[in-house]
């Protein structure tokens, strides 16, 4: 025969009970009490359940953002470009002073170099237009001279 056609006979087992181990009562040690001020006594809310039911209790307020987590009226990138403005305005004026120094060395450089080439230059011109003597040339004295027939008699 086949298992599906087979009479279910009931087995027969021993009955076993389990018993729940009790705790001992907490009575030893009290329960730590939340410190309530006298005058925060927070609200009792009564609510009423669909089924008829009340459950009362404390109500509970919203938490508060601690004041050191709030926001400055000022954002700190405000901040750091206001900074960094005074710190440019502090540079620029430094940019003025170097850039007039600047300018001033290259005028004293220019002035020297003219006053080098004025120097100089009156240097050769002495040179070339003094008469010590000897000028290194041929020195020709051009008398009366008479020319007849195509030739030169002197």
């Amino acid at each position: 025969m086949y298992p599906e056609h087979t009479p279910h006979v009931p087995v027969q087992r021993a009955v076993e009970v389990h018993q729940p181990t009790p705790y001992p009562p907490a009575t030893a040690v009290p329960a730590p009490l939340a410190p309530v001020q006298p005058n925060a006594v927070p609200a009792i809310a009564s609510i009423v359940l669909p089924d008829g039911r009340v459950v009362t209790g404390y109500a509970i307020n919203p938490a508060q953002p601690d004041p050191a987590t709030t926001k400055p009226a000022v954002s700190r990138t405000a901040v750091n470009v206001a900074l960094g403005g005074v710190g440019f305005l502090a540079v620029c004026g430094g940019l003025i002073l170097l850039t007039s120094f600047i300018a001033a060395l290259t005028a004293f450089i220019t002035q020297l170099i003219t006053l080098a080439a004025v120097v100089f230059g009156g240097w050769i011109a002495a040179q070339l237009f003094s008469s010590n003597g000897h000028q290194g040339g041929t020195t020709v004295n051009i008398r009366k001279a008479v020319i007849k027939r195509n030739k030169f008699y002197s």
